[in-house]
């Protein structure tokens, strides 16, 4: 199967802190693939050198089959990568609606009636419809994470990134949250999904990878990558976060 991601030897660091050691993996059109590691292990790091709001030292990022390690994150948006962000933060003082089309118009370049019917189809998709007028400012948080994810496939992304997005629901709030995912995988859409809830993830990824001070350190099966000892001793009293 094509990859829709290819990252090769990525390297990053500020100082003596590396983010990236030579990070390498790749993501099969269609699959979602999860990633969790502790606290400071890289991982939100990961998604800014993947969509280009951080260049990386050294290494390469495919899109594709397209070489993008030095395209703009506005380049990489308009060919197919998006993401939501660990805290939401939507342009309050506009509506939901109208959060999204600004997705749809910069982020995809839709105008018009195209622009119009596909926000409301993310809307619809993401439960968003019933507040396509409310402010963004008044949602719930699980309202904001729905925006956020409604806002990002606005852009109509090939390659779907979530960093976090359960953070802070209540337990039955990640369940419809779960739901919601599971249901935009239908669409065909690739998916990085970085997250400390791992239950939550395990329920919808393929794949799981394990990163600790910027190294893969484990690939594969999520529930045999969770049961293998590396992985345990990383997180023996230790909480993952980004």
């Amino acid at each position: 199967m094509a990859s829709v991601l290819e990252l090769k030897g990525l390297t990053k660091a500020f100082g003596a802190i590396t983010v990236a050691d030579n990070l390498s993996y790749s993501l099969a059109a269609g699959e979602a693939l999860g990633v969790i590691g502790p606290n400071g292990a890289g991982k939100t790091s990961m998604f800014n050198l993947i969509t280009g709001t951080l260049q990386a030292d050294g290494g390469e990022v495919f899109f594709n089959g397209e070489d993008v390690s030095r395209a703009s994150a506005a380049k990489r948006c308009r060919l197919g990568i998006a993401r939501s962000f660990q805290i939401p933060q939507p342009f309050a003082g506009m509506t939901v609606y109208e959060n999204v089309l600004v997705a749809a118009t910069h982020g995809a370049g839709m105008h018009g009636n195209e622009a119009d019917s596909y926000c409301l189809e993310m809307l619809e998709l993401t439960g968003l419809i019933g507040k396509a007028n409310d402010l963004s400012g008044s949602l719930t948080l699980l309202g904001r994470k729905r925006l956020e994810l409604a806002r990002a496939l606005c852009a109509k992304p090939k390659l779907l990134l979530l960093d976090e997005i359960a953070g802070g629901l209540t337990e039955n709030e990640c369940h419809d949250l779960v739901e919601t995912i599971n249901t935009i995988r239908t669409t065909g859409v690739s998916l990085i999904w970085i997250e400390h809830i791992v239950h939550a993830l395990l329920s919808v990824v393929d794949r799981l990878i394990v990163i600790d001070f910027g190294r893969k350190i484990a690939d594969g099966d999520p529930k045999k990558t969770m049961a293998s000892q590396a992985v345990q001793e990383i997180y023996m009293g230790v909480d993952a976060d980004v």
